[in-house]
């Protein structure tokens, strides 16, 4: 198995570039002339037609990053032009010598942006990855006529605008259709916002000595389809359906039969060897009808719950559960049984209204539901997707599985994990009680809470990819069932 990539924050970053620094004779201009080389050679390799190339410079070092460029791309005989604004001239020693050596080869600057309508290529040098506010207006302004730009986006480490740690976007932000990322990769481009601006990440290691990396670790990794054979490995010949796990699905009030139907048939699909479901006696007979593998059980009162608990390994608790006295009664009960857990929906707007520690158990949060367990805002919690998935994996003492664009799987002691697949299409009701289903399944058939949730939302977002092949607007849960089969057996 190919390992996860390694992400870093902004300090873990800079202590490596400072280290690879003085591992290579203490002249940081060595890194910037590879890190403008790297670029030049990847501009090369995506865009080896692009004769007119603007290179937007800013007065940090990451404009000294496309000084090294430009004079590249104008010593290759492009017709090169550097754009920066009037008072944004190179201020650091680095960008002064990077701009005094483009100059050198005949470039020239230019301080307005009309060249940016005539550019084959745009390269966007002009913050760099501690730039975490918001851009001031003038800025603000060059930004919006990059975007509008006929030609294509290059962004050097971090596409401007774009906080690198946190993925936040507060203000204008370059859309790169490719951005380069140099020694390391940056956490925050991999989830959120950042997403909509690096739609494609790339990285040139630069290749550093590996004493750069002493004392340094990382702050999350990227979790990718190759991570899936690891912990999905091929079933003994002599095995039976009880080594799969029995997951039982607990919801679908009135209302709300359908969630609970799709949790069971994913966990079906995904590998667990028995699945029963819990559920309103209306909705009995329309799960049996869909997925007659499932045993469907009408539950309207406490006695009627309890031998369901006792032989079920794994609960997986609030698709379509409802907050009535009802459902109340059945997450009560769920709780206070010891078995392993896996809340979602209204089974986290239940914890929500009772805060309490759940060690070992799943917690599945959209932005919403992260937002009030934590009592905050949706804003709050997309503004930073990893300070928020820490807070809750240690608040409730739980795996948490923090969705959206990008999810963050964090847990306590645990390294972050961030999902590399996905798509808007998943964007529907009932994708989120499928995942319930998957992530049980996992735990069920032995799993780790941290492994199952990791692996679970991964397979989930890949089948969904698998899916949207056939486009993603109109996409639907039911059409990633087949799909979760295939990618369950890697």
């Amino acid at each position: 198995m190919s390992e996860p990539v390694e992400l870093f924050d902004i300090a873990a970053a800079r202590q490596i570039d400072g280290q690879a620094t003085a591992a290579l004779g203490g002249d940081a201009y060595v890194l910037m002339q590879r890190a403008g080389h790297a670029a030049w050679q990847t501009a090369l390799q995506y865009w080896p037609q692009a004769r007119r190339i603007v290179v937007v410079c800013g007065p940090g070092n990451n404009g000294g990053d496309g000084y090294v460029l430009a004079r590249h791309a104008r010593q290759s005989g492009r017709e090169v032009s550097v754009l920066h604004l009037a008072d944004a001239s190179p201020r650091t020693p680095l960008a002064q010598r990077a701009c005094t050596d483009y100059l050198a080869v005949g470039g020239h600057v230019e301080i307005t942006p009309d060249c940016l309508q005539q550019a084959d290529l745009i390269v966007d040098a002009l913050y760099g990855i501690g730039f975490s506010r918001a851009p001031q207006a003038e800025d603000a302004a060059l930004i919006e006529v990059i975007n509008a730009a006929a030609a294509p986006v290059f962004a050097l480490d971090v596409p401007s605008g774009v906080d690198a740690l946190t993925g936040n976007v507060p203000g204008a932000a370059v859309r790169a259709q490719r951005v380069l990322q140099f020694i390391v990769a940056h956490q925050g481009l991999h989830t959120g916002a950042a997403l909509e601006h690096a739609a494609q990440r790339l990285l040139a290691t630069l290749e550093v000595p590996p004493l750069a990396f002493d004392g340094v670790k990382a702050s999350a990794l990227r979790w990718a389809r190759p991570q899936l054979a690891a912990l999905l490995p091929p079933r003994r010949l002599n095995t039976h359906k009880g080594e799969s796990g029995h997951v039982l699905c607990v919801g679908g009030n009135h209302g709300s039969g359908g969630a609970v139907m799709l949790s069971a048939e994913a966990a079906l699909r995904s590998g667990a060897g028995l699945c029963s479901v819990a559920t309103r006696a209306l909705h009995v007979a329309p799960l049996l009808a869909r997925c007659p593998e499932a045993m469907a059980h009408a539950v309207d009162s406490s006695e009627d719950f309890a031998p369901l608990l006792a032989r079920a390994g794994v609960i997986a608790l609030g698709p379509g559960l409802g907050q009535d006295d009802w459902a109340q009664a059945l997450w009560s009960a769920a709780l206070a049984s010891g078995k392993p857990l896996l809340l979602d929906a209204d089974g986290l707007n239940l914890l929500a209204a009772a805060p309490r520690p759940l060690p070992q158990a799943i917690l599945t949060p959209h932005p919403g539901e992260a937002a009030r367990l934590l009592d905050t805002d949706t804003a709050s919690i997309q503004r930073d997707r990893f300070a928020a998935a820490h807070a809750l994996a240690t608040r409730y003492a739980a795996v948490v599985v923090l969705k959206g664009a990008g999810s963050v799987i964090a847990a306590p002691a645990q390294l972050p994990r961030v999902l590399a697949a996905g798509n808007p299409g998943m964007a529907v009701g009932g994708m989120g009680d499928l995942l319930t289903g998957v992530i049980a399944a996992l735990r069920a058939q032995g799993l780790s809470p941290f492994d199952a949730a990791s692996t679970g939302a991964l397979l989930h977002s890949l089948a969904g990819d698998a899916a949207a092949a056939e486009g993603e607007r109109g996409l639907l849960p039911r059409d990633l069932l087949p799909h979760l089969r295939a990618l369950a057996n890697p």
